[in-house]
């Protein structure tokens, strides 16, 4: 069981939160907004994790998040927001986030990604390369990294892998980028070859992945993801990621 602070400005939500948690047998602290939260957290010995909601009045979750990392580097903090995009998921990931939550979320999402981020040994980011998502859990569910060559299929590519829920139960996952896709993705770069090869479309669509985990905190419908649209999140995903693959 762990000992965690639940920093957020709403009354019924630090409530139902703290009764879930307690009732799981973890102790709860709580604060209501930033400044208290930082104050309470203090050098981060007295806590196993941070529940942090992005928007208060005060100081905005990220921000909150940087200092809290800043006074303990391994400082264990799970975003929780109803605001969120999946660029604010990446920002706070790379800020040293364990783990990004949606709101409304289920008691048993909330539960599930609580016992998954008390396991992490270490927090933040682990094993990330310029070519890849770099976010490792998301709604309490981890993408494990699959190498491989990937599969064509009349001009589509698919990649396989492996997501394990916060209830530790890992399925295969693949996700298939379209060629229509493809192509939108070369004609936006301006370039037939992309920088890393097929490490790039094993990024992609790890990207696209983790975006379905975001929306929906469940397993892709018969472990299979289409994606059939060069959405604007993508396009945000490769226009960021060309740079630092060519580096």
């Amino acid at each position: 069981m762990g000992r965690i602070l639940l920093i957020d400005d709403e009354d019924n939500i630090r409530m139902m939160i703290r009764k879930v948690l307690q009732h799981a047998g973890h102790t709860v602290g709580t604060a209501a907004d930033g400044e208290e939260g930082i104050a309470e957290f203090g050098d981060g010995t007295d806590w196993d994790l941070v529940l942090l909601d992005q928007r208060m009045p005060d100081l905005e979750g990220i921000d909150v998040l940087k200092q809290l990392r800043y006074q303990d580097p391994h400082a264990r903090i799970i975003m929780i927001t109803a605001f969120g995009t999946i660029d604010l998921a990446v920002e706070a990931m790379k800020a040293g986030a364990t783990d990004f939550l949606r709101k409304p979320f289920t008691t048993e999402t909330l539960r599930g990604a609580v016992d998954a981020a008390l396991k992490e040994k270490t927090a933040g980011k682990q094993g990330a390369t310029a070519l890849t998502f770099g976010m490792t859990v998301i709604n309490g569910f981890r993408i494990e990294f699959q190498p491989g060559p990937g599969v064509r299929i009349n001009g589509d590519l698919g990649f396989a892998f492996t997501v394990r829920s916060p209830q530790d139960e890992a399925r295969q996952c693949t996700v298939i980028l379209s060629a229509v896709v493809i192509e939108l993705v070369k004609a936006h770069a301006d370039r037939e070859m992309l920088p890393g090869g097929v490490r790039f479309w094993q990024a992609l669509c790890e990207e696209a992945l983790a975006n379905h985990l975001y929306q929906h905190a469940d397993f892709p419908q018969d472990g299979l993801l289409r994606v059939d649209e060069f959405t604007t999140g993508l396009r945000r995903f490769v226009d960021a990621i060309l740079p630092a693959a060519q580096t």
